[in-house]
């Protein structure tokens, strides 16, 4: 009925992560002024680290912290601003949290300088192509990576929101981004993917691309992230609403992304996400249940 979901044990630094038994949530902790979906962003290091850590409380089993905005349009912030506002929020939660600390980043000069302070994961949204020199700092670490699919810039990747066959487009792209991953030492057992919801894509495509993860999974053979949250691409379904105003629609496509398989959500309402995530799972349990009982009895 659904469709199976591989499971994987993804090598931290630190340990491992088991994915596959269930859908597992990441946490979005942006310590940024211009944050796209947060009602009230902050740069404040105390009021992101209580942010975090009640995030954990709430059932994450990741945080993601942010320190530019990738939004359409923005401009990137630098690296010295970038670690400004990250390295005070990891280092006071290296030591405090009981899963994963993450950072979104695609500068290999602010990925060392995190995972010398604890982080176990980097989340890269130009899957390697902003700066490929990533994957010479993550291979010397042993830290797991995260590649998501993008075309371009901030500023410019609607431009290059043009597709044939989004699905395939997407994977083969990906495909392009572990081939970098793998040239540069890392070792694919560390590697996720991210099929980029509204990064470079306009909203028929993020419609495509989620209804499309089956295929996309079975051909990369790579944990799936997804990440849905309060984006763009849900706006006109949702008449307009803006982003604060989309965790409704953010359930629904991730229960979508639950029963297509994904190994990870990325999300910014963790405590209500953690219990859609939970109820898709009873649905993804008794399909499979049903589907077996059938096959059974087929025989």
């Amino acid at each position: 009925m659904f469709p199976v979901r591989r499971s994987y044990t993804i090598r931290l630094a630190d340990g491992s992560l088991t994915l596959g038994d269930r859908c597992l949530v990441m946490g979005i902790l942006n310590v940024t002024p211009d944050s796209f979906a947060e009602p009230s962003p902050t740069l404040d290091p105390g009021i992101a680290i209580a942010r975090a850590l009640r995030m954990q409380e709430d059932g994450a089993d990741i945080i993601d912290v942010g320190g530019e905005s990738t939004r359409p349009g923005t401009d990137p912030v630098g690296t010295r601003e970038e670690l400004a506002r990250v390295l005070p929020v990891v280092r006071g939660l290296a030591k405090r949290l009981r899963v994963p600390l993450s950072v979104d980043t695609y500068r290999a000069d602010v990925a060392r300088a995190v995972i010398g302070e604890g982080v176990t994961m980097i989340n890269d949204i130009s899957g390697l192509q902003h700066e490929p020199a990533l994957a010479d700092v993550v291979a010397a670490s042993g830290v797991a990576l995260v590649l998501m699919h993008m075309r371009g810039r901030s500023k410019t990747m609607y431009a290059e929101a043009v597709y044939h066959d989004v699905v395939a487009e997407v994977t083969a792209e990906l495909e392009a981004s572990l081939a970098v991953a793998a040239a540069h030492g890392v070792d694919a057992g560390r590697v996720i993917v991210d099929p980029g919801l509204g990064f470079a894509k306009r909203p028929d495509d993020s419609y495509g691309v989620l209804a499309g993860l089956p295929p996309l999974a079975a051909r990369l053979n790579r944990p799936i992230l997804v990440g849905p949250s309060r984006k763009s691409f849900m706006r006109d379904a949702l008449g307009g609403r803006p982003a604060p105003e989309r965790d409704w629609g953010t359930a629904a496509a991730v229960t979508a992304a639950v029963l297509a398989g994904a190994h990870i959500v990325r999300v910014h309402a963790v405590g209500e996400m953690v219990q859609v995530v939970r109820v898709a799972e009873e649905i993804r349990r008794h399909g499979e249940s049903a589907e077996g009982e059938a096959q059974r009895a087929e025989g």
